[in-house]
């Protein structure tokens, strides 16, 4: 790779202080993609972590270890390690039931993280951070949540003292995405974190190449205040879904709707076929009987009825009523239909797919690009901290070089993507939806805005708007609009190559 490339080339021009950050930064390219899942307190972010690992390990309940950041990440042996802030670490086994222990029995005030590692096919491609949530009343736990999105400063005091020792930022600072849960209010403290977010412990903000977010708890949504839902929950969480990502748009790609619980039941294995047997029972009930016990939690599982008050207390905590209810329903229609049918009948309805091939098309596809361009943020923030003009300038050099090769344009144009987002190059409205459009997508119907399109159709378009870009930048641009619309051209046209090359 380019990017690595150069730190191996500067390594030797450079500071033994600047250099030791390039080993970092070589280090990260090397790995996973990081992606932290953020959030607000109690906005189910573990819950999620779960159901996308495949496997119940993040505790769910308030505990020692919600109030922490864990690292989640491939190993060849299942163990969990507490790093504490001295550099020192701990190895515990996973509890009995699979999950990182409730209790660490460590002093917590002493502890910077929890890496857990899982022979886990997932994370051989992505490493996932759970955090603790925005707007706990723990302090602390808020304050390691801002830390890793760079909300809190990372440099020394006037006292000369560091907020966050080494060993910790390196091992928890600069998740290079983000995967941010929302329920149904955004809140402006959503919106701070998401403006906040660091990659690489430079200043690399939030932005649709790096970020999407998804409202979780979708099935809690009341169809009936959302105009347009028609009394459908999935409808009204997807009507709210676009409305968010109105609100949040340039800091994320998308906003999607997801029942996090469901989801985590249907893939970590919590759905059982003693589980189907009872959505069975339940569903031999009479339709108004099971309406009246649908309206509550407590009607639910105080209803006398054949089916016992603890197995409808266990249905309710891994389904509640929208999963029990869309449960019932395909039982009903297909009364044969087996239990691992019925699982995944329950992980259809809760858009958990829908989430993954999201976080495949911004993240997955994409991950060298983005592990590169937070790496490059990383070097120039490394070199302007050295506080050697000279050594600012040789890296800059440098960087500079590596940009102007043609294999560099992804950069390029995540570079002119974040420049557009962040607001630091100011473009009309309708421009910046472009330049967001193209540089947000892997697909070249989604980049091109003509998905469905035909190759001769997508190609004709691409070509005319290479050129369009390419007259913008030349009249009418500001030097600023200038670069950029320079990189959109650029974009264009390989696109437009690409096309002609592929076979009819």
């Amino acid at each position: 790779m380019s990017v690595a490339n150069l730190c191996h080339r500067l390594q030797s021009q450079v500071s033994a202080r600047t250099a030791a950050g390039f080993a970092e930064v070589l280090r990260r390219l090397g790995a996973p993609l990081q992606v932290a899942v953020a959030g607000r307190i109690k906005s189910g972010k573990s819950t999620l972590v779960n159901a996308l690992i495949g496997r119940r390990v993040a505790p769910t309940d308030i505990g020692e270890c919600t109030r922490l950041v864990t690292r989640f990440q491939y190993g060849t042996v299942d163990r969990v390690e507490i790093v504490f802030t001295d550099g020192r670490k701990q190895v515990l086994p996973f509890a009995s039931d699979g999950m990182i222990p409730a209790e660490l029995g460590v002093d917590i005030t002493k502890v910077s993280h929890i890496e857990a590692y899982l022979t886990n096919a997932v994370l051989q491609g992505m490493t996932v951070i759970d955090t603790p949530g925005l707007g706990s009343l723990d302090a602390a736990s808020v304050s390691r949540t801002e830390l890793l999105l760079g909300a809190a400063k990372q440099s020394k005091d006037e006292e000369g003292s560091d907020e966050l020792d080494d060993t910790s930022r390196n091992a928890v600072a600069g998740a290079e995405a983000v995967l941010y849960v929302v329920t149904q209010g955004v809140r402006a403290d959503d919106q701070q974190a998401l403006a906040a977010f660091t990659a690489a412990t430079a200043s690399r903000e939030a932005g649709p190449v790096n970020a999407i977010a998804v409202l979780n708890k979708a099935d809690t949504i009341a169809p009936e205040s959302v105009d347009g839902s028609d009394g459908d929950i999935w409808k009204a969480a997807t009507i709210l879904s676009e409305k968010q990502a109105s609100t949040l748009k340039p800091r994320v790609a998308d906003v999607l709707p997801v029942i996090g619980l469901i989801a985590e039941s249907a893939e970590s294995g919590g759905f059982t076929s003693a589980d189907a047997e009872a959505l069975r029972q339940l569903a031999e009930l009479d339709d108004d009987v099971l309406q009246t016990m649908l309206i509550s939690a407590d009607i639910f599982t105080s209803w006398e009825c054949d089916v016992p008050a603890g197995t409808r207390l266990r249905l309710l905590e891994k389904l509640d009523l929208f999963g029990i209810s869309h449960a019932v329903d395909a039982v009903r229609k297909e009364p044969e239909i087996t239990a691992g049918a019925l699982r995944r009948s329950l992980l259809d309805a809760s858009g958990l797919e829908a989430v993954r091939h999201r976080l495949s098309i911004v993240f997955a596809a994409r991950a060298d690009g983005i592990k590169a361009a937070a790496a490059l943020a990383s070097v120039t923030a490394l070199a302007h901290a050295s506080g050697d003009p000279g050594e600012r300038q040789r890296v800059h050099d440098a960087i500079e070089v590596l940009l102007a090769k043609p294999e560099a344009h992804q950069l390029r144009l995540l570079e002119a993507l974040t420049l557009v987002a962040s607001g630091a190059v100011d473009m009309p409205e309708d421009l910046s939806e472009e330049v967001l459009r193209v540089g947000s997508n892997a697909d070249i119907g989604a980049q091109l805005g003509k998905p469905g399109a035909n190759r001769p159709e997508l190609a004709a378009h691409a070509l005319e708007r290479a050129g369009w870009w390419r007259s913008f930048a030349s009249f009418g641009a500001t030097p600023a609009q200038s670069r950029v619309a320079h990189v959109v051209h650029r974009a264009y046209f390989l696109i437009w190559q690409q096309l002609r090359e592929q076979p009819a």
